[in-house]
């Protein structure tokens, strides 16, 4: 999948901006809070019909506007070129997405049609943050390859959120209505429980592969499911719960509680894990998701890379840059503060390239292409 051209007006802090990629390497330039993130964040939208960063679409329209627009357009091989357009305004519920001019009955349609992959410093929010993290990236992964899982995830969120509606109700609560989001809540948290089990299964060999092409030193790394679905009968507990729910007002069982545990040589990460040996373990993450996605939707995915080379040491950028030049990669975004560093990048991965320096919002392509 290729970005061919792209523009967005008044998201963030980016006023106003039409560009043409290279369908190989195409670096962002500038310095902290000049807006390169942001560029990032609009193509990461026009996949998952939502920011990488923000809940409320609110804060993604640049101050002293009243809408946001983002626009792509894709080619793939020989098949037709597609256009993907968004667009938000204050005053609307919510936000229009469109393909080819036909806009979406539904978000949850789009999800997976334009596979992307983020590497993010925010990443690291899997390992020290807390569980939802965690959850949000198995989410991330299954949703792109898995209609199905996606529509259980939103069946199983929506009812969830019924149910502690309920539970918060100060009469007391009719196990009548309890007992139908009780049916609902175990139909779709098996279906994920069983999908989340899958793809860890599947997943877990390709990221021990990837993380040993950038640390060859014979570290080990895992990536283990916990989940309470696993303990116990899911209707039986949800039942056997009522009373405590009831006084806590929210739901204190099921898959909504998952969690990842990360482990390097056996121990914790977020324990015994230095900085960079914890940026490491994340890029390969995220990276192994690159390669589980390609197999699976049989579609080479966008590459994002936030400012992921600070903090780590020259070997590991070197094995890094060697594994995303390689043909198995297809376009690539990066961005950086560093103008030569950028250089060195092009220089070493020999891949075609365009520079964009980006400063205050305005972004402009550099003419002399290294």
């Amino acid at each position: 999948m290729i970005l061919d051209k792209f523009s967005l007006v008044n998201f963030k802090n980016i006023a106003d901006v039409s560009l043409t990629f290279s369908p190989k390497l195409n670096c962002f330039v500038g310095q902290n809070g000049a807006g390169k993130t942001n560029l990032l964040d609009a193509i990461y939208y026009l996949s998952f019909c939502k920011s990488a960063f923000q809940m409320q679409d609110t804060y993604n329209v640049r101050h002293g506007e009243q809408f946001f627009m983002v626009q792509g357009r894709y080619a793939e091989g020989e098949l037709p070129e597609e256009e993907i357009s968004c667009g938000f305004h204050l005053g609307q519920r919510r936000k229009s997405f469109r393909r080819n001019g036909k806009e979406y009955a539904r978000l949850s349609e789009h999800i997976g049609r334009i596979p992307l992959v983020l590497v993010s410093p925010r990443d690291t929010d899997m390992i020290s943050g807390p569980a939802e993290e965690r959850r949000r990236f198995m989410n991330i992964v299954i949703s792109q390859y898995d209609p199905t899982y996606l529509q259980e995830l939103v069946r199983y969120q929506k009812t969830l959120k019924q149910r502690n509606a309920l539970l918060k109700m100060e009469t007391d609560v009719d196990d009548d209505f309890l007992d139908t989001y009780d049916a609902v809540l175990t139909d779709a948290g098996q279906k994920i429980f069983s999908q989340r089990q899958r793809f860890l299964e599947e997943f877990v060999p390709m990221f021990r592969q990837v993380y040993l092409s950038l640390v060859p030193e014979g570290e080990d790394v895992g990536l283990k499911y916990h989940s309470q679905v696993t303990e116990a009968d899911f209707m039986e507990t949800l039942q056997k719960m009522r009373t405590r729910d009831k006084i806590l007002g929210y739901t204190s069982w099921g898959v909504h509680r998952d969690d990842m545990e990360m482990t390097q040589n056996g121990y914790d990460v977020r324990r015994e894990g230095s900085q960079g040996q914890t940026k490491t373990y994340m890029i390969a993450l995220k990276l192994a998701q690159f390669h589980f996605m390609g197999n699976k939707k049989r579609s080479i995915p966008l590459l994002l890379l936030d400012d992921i080379f600070d903090k780590l040491d020259a070997s590991r950028v070197e094995r890094i840059l060697q594994l995303v030049s390689q043909n198995a990669f297809g376009q690539i975004f990066i961005t950086d503060t560093d103008r030569n560093y950028i250089s060195e990048i092009i220089a070493r991965t020999g891949m075609d390239a365009k520079v964009f320096d980006v400063e205050n919002g305005n972004v402009s392509e550099e003419k002399e292409q290294l």
